[in-house]
């Protein structure tokens, strides 16, 4: 072997074996587009290939988490939380509980499984935060938001997807003394804790923005957006955003210094201007027209894509002006996803639909029904190793997406 690609080669082994294992709720970047190629640009007639699907899982709404090697979610069997772990070809390697889940409204699980490496995270309704271990589900630690942390329950139970960063977890307990907190992902050792403005949660599942000099997080919290700086907790600012229920389950987006969120039952959108240090907001526009509930939106190509709650259409949004490019009534309200310029949209109707935005409309490729499962069509869809998860409460399918 030649000696001088002989150090280059072992440091890219070095680098392939010690590259982090990570999955997370609305794929790699948190923002719903995920980077597959080779994927189907048309389905079949009945649908793509069902590879594998199971009907256990109880009540929930939860997407699934997979590093490509095991796939987790979870479901509420008799008012307990259970992590489901599985392998590629649907055998159900370990099921363990990790306490209450909610059964007063829309009953079942409502957070999906964070992975970092050999760890998984999860917060129940309740504010059970638990770490276990993925080859076998072993509890490595558990904190009650609740007791420890003055955290506050709310109307439709405790929702949120966990972010991290390095070897830091962030969540919201929306307590009054423990606002947001970071914790070591590790131990769960308590890092800081920040008052906010004192508002409870929101159902919000934070984002975090990388600066040149610092990094934030961004959630949502009752009656506002806030920005809070990752390494300290200091609370650098608010922006008014209620609405009727204080229902804010869309995770924001930011692309070129410019900050997205959007709330539904009516609220719409608002795009705000970061300052470079993070410091500060300043609102550019608002859209009421696109008011997902908590299907998410999409954005690439200057445009926002999602549909809306009370406006229930499949909308088409100009980033840099908030104008109304283009709208089709169909798909509302639904959850979307992108790959490689096509919408993947799951309707609360139970159907699954490939559509193609184009310059001035939608082009709808494909769409099937999904066939098993039982109440509502809430699950976010996932894309991972060419194969697209679909989730419809008690019920997980698998689907061949590979182009042949």
């Amino acid at each position: 072997m030649n000696k001088i690609f002989l150090p280059l080669i072992l440091s890219m082994i070095c680098i392939s074996a010690n590259a982090q294992k990570i999955a997370q709720w609305r794929g790699p970047s948190r923002n719903g587009i995920y980077n597959e190629t080779g994927l189907l640009k048309k389905w079949p007639d009945a649908g793509p290939k069902l590879i594998w699907h199971f009907d256990e899982l109880g009540e929930g709404h939860t997407s699934v988490a997979t590093t490509g090697s095991v796939i987790l979610t979870t479901g509420m069997i008799n008012e307990t939380g259970y992590v489901f772990a599985f392998n590629n070809y649907g055998k159900l390697l370990w099921k363990k509980d990790y306490g209450k889940e909610w059964t007063e409204n829309w009953n079942g699980v409502r957070s999906t499984p964070l992975i970092v490496n050999d760890k998984l995270f999860l917060m129940s309704s309740f504010g059970k935060l638990v770490c276990m271990n993925i080859s076998n589900g072993k509890n490595i630690w558990t904190i009650d938001l609740q007791k420890q942390y003055d955290g506050r329950n709310i109307k439709w139970g405790v929702t949120e997807n966990l972010l991290f960063d390095g070897n830091t977890l962030f969540c919201s307990p929306g307590g009054v003394d423990a606002n947001v907190i970071a914790l070591k992902l590790s131990t769960g050792k308590l890092i800081w804790k920040s008052k906010g403005n004192g508002e409870k949660s929101a159902y919000c599942s934070p984002l975090l923005i990388t600066l040149p000099n610092r990094k934030i997080i961004v959630t949502m919290m009752e009656n506002s957006i806030q920005g809070i700086d990752a390494s300290t907790g200091k609370f650098l600012w608010k922006h008014p955003q209620p609405n009727e229920w204080s229902v804010h389950p869309n995770v924001p987006v930011f692309a070129d210094g410019n900050l997205y969120c959007t709330s539904g039952y009516g609220q719409g959108g608002v795009m705000l201007k970061l300052s470079a240090d993070g410091s500060s907001v300043a609102e550019l526009w608002r859209n009421k027209s696109l008011d997902p509930r908590m299907g998410g939106v999409v954005v690439f190509n200057d445009r926002i894509y999602g549909t809306g709650d009370r406006n229930r259409s499949l909308f088409c949004i100009d980033w840099q002006t908030g104008n109304e490019l283009y709208s089709i009534k169909d798909m509302a309200p639904a959850n979307i996803i992108a790959n490689d310029g096509l919408l993947y949209i799951y309707s609360e109707s139970g159907k699954v639909s490939l559509i193609e935005p184009q310059t001035n409309g939608f082009n709808i490729l494909s769409s099937f029904p999904v066939p098993f499962g039982a109440n509502p069509h809430w699950a976010h869809l996932v894309i991972k190793d060419k194969k697209l998860y679909v989730r419809h409460g008690t019920s997980l399918m698998v689907y061949d997406i590979a182009a042949k």
